[in-house]
């Protein structure tokens, strides 16, 4: 995740106020992003959980999608790309879905959002321009675009709080709602969703009001700056998959453990069964079982397990059968914790992570490793 050079990054439109926040940088999917801030990785992770967390999620990719047909004809285009109920979207409701290839990998996970007259799509920094050449390529009779916008993610079990401190209206938002409205003059998208596990917004503004946007939520109650390595932190206790670690080209929806993002109408017996690039191979790993799992793990020590460790059946001998595509401590959990993408036919509760040529006991665990506290 981390890199040292930030000479040839990108910044987002946050960046003054982060140096005035004292943070330290780091490169993220070509931006120069913040890592931590003076609080500390441990204390930002910790007050997300308790308080409220401000994020500059910037770096993603924002598209808003229409068509002559309205956004029924924007979403049964779609459809053709994303193994997703799209067109049972209701009107300020946004979805998770997937862009796969004809070979069953994932290009993106995203999310997508029905704001009336269009559609409104966040995708990953690190596969905006692998997202927009495949729409390019493969979306007929629908206008997109990329837009240049800020967009903030307020986290944690006291966010609600303090945004509708500015905006009352959003107390009454519920997990996965998505909103247009105006806050302190500025226009936003807001949507009742996020990438900790906690109750929380993200917020879609211009980039000429970002900044006196963000300061009116710094000086609530309760809200502090958070950088990437909590951010990272928290969607592992909460179990939530990383593209590029759970999600790839090389590993299905079904490997990655999220077959629930497949909704009832696309599988096989569904009303719009399939018609999704990699839905033979796809829907016949839902049936019959894919080859390789997504496991989550637990240390039985207090020594974290990273990414790229080996994860062997037995203590001893034996060839490998798995490695770890995130793990590290969870402040949260009080231990080590880890996602690891083993061979199916190694189904155990027990394995070993391989950590500077020692093997260390990992016991199964199930998913999320901190409970989830949407506003359901």
């Amino acid at each position: 995740m981390i890199g040292l050079n930030v000479t040839e990054a990108r910044r987002t439109v946050f960046h003054p106020l982060h140096q005035e926040l004292g943070a330290q940088f780091t490169t993220f999917a070509g931006y120069d992003m913040p890592l931590r801030y003076p609080m500390g990785a441990m204390d930002e992770h910790l007050h997300t959980r308790s308080a409220a967390g401000l994020f500059d999620v910037s770096h993603m990719g924002q598209i808003f999608l229409t068509a002559p047909g309205g956004v029924p004809a924007v979403m049964a285009a779609l459809e053709a790309l994303v193994p997703v109920d799209l067109l049972s979207l209701k009107p300020g409701r946004q979805r998770y879905g997937l862009f796969t290839t004809q070979q069953g990998g994932v290009i993106d996970d995203l999310m997508v959002a029905n704001l009336g007259e269009r559609v409104y799509m966040v995708v990953n920094a690190g596969c905006k321009a692998a997202d927009m050449a495949h729409l390019q390529a493969n979306l007929k009779g629908v206008d997109f675009a990329l837009h240049d916008r800020a967009l903030l993610a307020l986290q944690g079990p006291k966010a609600a709080e303090a945004l509708a401190a500015l905006a009352p209206e959003v107390a009454g938002m519920k997990f996965m709602d998505v909103r247009e409205m105006t806050i302190g003059g500025a226009e936003v998208i807001v949507a009742r969703a996020g990438y900790t596990g906690e109750d929380g917004f993200e917020i879609s503004l211009a980039n000429a009001d970002a900044d006196a946007f963000a300061r009116k939520l710094l000086a609530l109650e309760g809200v502090a700056p958070i950088g990437l390595v909590a951010r990272d932190t928290l969607r592992l206790e909460a179990g939530l998959s990383l593209y590029g670690h759970e999600l790839g080209l090389d590993m299905t929806p079904i490997e990655s453990g999220i077959g629930w993002a497949i909704n009832k109408a696309r599988r096989t017996g569904g009303a719009r069964a399939g018609g999704f690039p990699g839905a033979a191979r796809i829907l016949d790993e839902m049936a019959n079982g894919a080859p390789r799992m997504l496991v989550a793990l637990k240390g039985e020590t207090r020594a974290p397990v990273r990414e790229g460790a080996p994860i062997f059946a037995e203590a001893e001998g034996g060839a490998q059968i798995g490695h770890v595509t995130s793990g590290g401590f969870g402040p949260s959990l009080g231990g080590p914790c880890a996602l690891a993408l083993v061979d199916a036919a190694h189904d155990a509760q027990k394995y070993y992570a391989e950590v500077r040529g020692r093997r260390l006991a990992m016991n199964r665990a199930t998913l999320p490793f901190t409970p989830h506290n949407y506003a359901r």
